[in-house]
């Protein structure tokens, strides 16, 4: 079964994990999960703190 991971040093999404895991999100079960990566990483940062407005993860505070 392929898997697909998002490149956070590359911006590309990668079947079955081809680059150091220290640079990848995922796994994915659909590549257009993996390509949506960024997003949701950022909805978390937002979900867990509130006044990261932007979902960087640098709260409005920092």
């Amino acid at each position: 079964m392929v898997e697909y991971w998002y490149n956070v040093r590359t911006h590309e999404v990668e079947e079955d994990a081809q680059s150091d895991y220290t640079q990848l999100i995922g796994p994915y079960k659909t590549r257009a999960e993996a390509e949506k990566a960024l997003e949701k990483v950022k909805e978390r940062n937002r979900a867990w703190d509130p006044s990261d407005a932007d979902g960087d993860g640098w709260s409005d505070r920092d």
